[in-house]
C-alpha cells in the first residue's frame, strides 16, 4: 500500500491510525493507496481501494451461471440450440 503525506510530515503512528480508521469504516475493502494532505492542524483523505474481481454471471437456460464448464453434454447442447435475441 502507498501512502502518501503532503504539505507537511506526520508520524508513522499516526499514518497507521488513518490506515486503521479507513479499516474500521470499510471494512469489506482492502486499501491500495492512501494521500493524506496537511493542511496546518487538518488533514484531508484520499484514498482507492483495490479493484474487486468481478465474475460474470448470467442466466441461461433457467440456471445461473458463471461459465460452462461443469455442464454435462446435454446442458451444453441446450445452451447452444437456444435462441440467442440481440440487444
Amino acid at each position: 500500500m502507498d501512502i502518501i503525506v503532503n504539505n507537511g510530515t506526520i508520524t508513522e503512528e499516526e499514518q497507521n491510525n488513518y490506515v486503521k480508521y479507513l479499516a474500521d469504516k470499510f471494512p469489506d475493502k482492502t486499501l491500495s493507496r492512501l494521500e493524506i494532505n496537511i493542511d496546518g492542524d487538518y488533514a484531508e483523505l484520499s484514498y482507492k481501494f483495490e479493484d474487486v474481481p468481478f465474475e460474470r454471471i448470467r442466466r441461461v437456460t433457467g440456471y445461473l451461471t458463471g461459465t460452462l464448464d461443469r455442464w454435462n453434454d446435454a446442458k451444453r447442447a441446450e445452451e447452444h440450440d437456444r435462441v440467442k435475441h440481440g440487444v
